[in-house]
């Protein structure tokens, strides 16, 4: 390998958290609320898991369009240390890796180090401003979301599902569900929809979705989600990058599943939606008054997504069931 290919950069992030090292440890060990937390984390998978060490596949945003790679960590909790190193990376990244350090500190609290080390594709200087750039971005907004979600704890973070069952293929249903574009036109509760579509080198279907819905009070609500489709498992996660003034973060996941064929010998499945939230105190007393507490912020918050969801699963339920009933006549 030429030399310039092993020019190694390396950079230092910190922050002091009022938490516990032990609840900060948490939130970085356990990747399933990583996007969530972390503004720049979209999705996160778990392929392998042995002992402390794990095989993660990992979505994030880098400078405005989403990247996929895949990371192996070895956690070491007695130590306070995470350390990650990308097995496949993504151009222009040739290889990056780094560590999580939770320091104990003054007043039961901790210093959080972030390190990371990377050498771009060819050394080329436009990539490794790129990354450099990029590094620093995500590492500030990193360790400021992680400080935010350890002081505020484990209360403002909840996660439920509505499920339904539908004499219908899973392939229309998770149909209706990934053609966001048409949803203005198919649920009364959507008023606007702006949906780019892009494929990228991970082989995944990345949407960018901005979408007005209507609530039941009348009011208007502006989102932008990234959206994951894999139309393979019949499965679409998101990330909404913009949200409702009550919410701090909200991640969620469609998935349907065939289920056996009904007794007339039709197909059947069934549709669930997963939603992760987390609130923000601020927006909760700004939007619910300053008296509100946290579980009627809770209740209210999850009042209003189930209410969505559930108007979607069934206007996904009717869709399917229609398709099959039109299948059956030969309409």
């Amino acid at each position: 390998m030429d030399p310039v290919d092993n020019r190694e950069h390396v950079t230092e992030h910190s922050i002091t958290v009022a938490a516990s090292p032990a609840a900060v440890y948490g939130l970085i060990a356990d990747v399933s609320a990583w996007p969530l937390v972390f503004g720049p984390t979209v999705h996160v998978e778990v392929l392998k898991e042995h002992g402390g060490e794990q095989l993660l596949k990992i979505w994030a945003t880098l400078e405005g369009r989403v990247a996929g790679w895949t990371s192996r960590r070895v956690l070491d909790a007695e130590a306070g240390t995470v350390s990650f190193r990308q097995v496949v990376s993504a151009p222009p990244i040739a290889a990056m890796g780094g560590e999580w350090r939770v320091l104990p500190g003054e007043g039961g609290g901790c210093r959080v180090v972030l390190l990371h080390d990377f050498r771009a594709v060819d050394d080329d200087p436009s990539a490794v401003e790129l990354i450099s750039r990029a590094v620093d971005d995500n590492s500030r907004a990193e360790l400021g979301a992680l400080k935010a979600a350890a002081e505020l704890g484990d209360a403002q973070r909840f996660a439920f599902e509505d499920a339904v069952e539908i004499d219908g293929r899973a392939e229309d249903v998770f149909g209706f569900l990934a053609r966001a574009e048409l949803w203005a036109e198919r649920l009364p509760h959507v008023e606007a929809v702006d949906l780019a579509e892009s494929e990228p080198a991970v082989g995944e279907v990345v949407q960018h979705l901005d979408m007005r819905t209507l609530a039941a009070d009348g009011s208007r609500h502006d989102t932008s989600s990234v959206r994951l489709c894999f139309p393979e498992r019949r499965t679409l996660v998101y990330k909404q990058r913009k949200t409702p003034v009550a919410l701090s973060g909200h991640t969620g996941r469609w998935t349907v599943e065939p289920l056996a064929d009904g007794a007339d010998g039709g197909p059947r499945s069934r549709a669930v939606s997963w939603h992760a939230v987390m609130l923000d105190p601020d927006g909760v007393r700004q939007v619910y008054g300053r008296d509100a507490t946290t579980a009627d912020a809770a209740q209210k918050v999850r009042a209003a997504l189930s209410g969505n969801s559930r108007a979607t699963l069934r206007h996904a339920r009717d869709f399917a069931e229609r398709l099959r009933a039109a299948a059956r006549t030969g309409a």
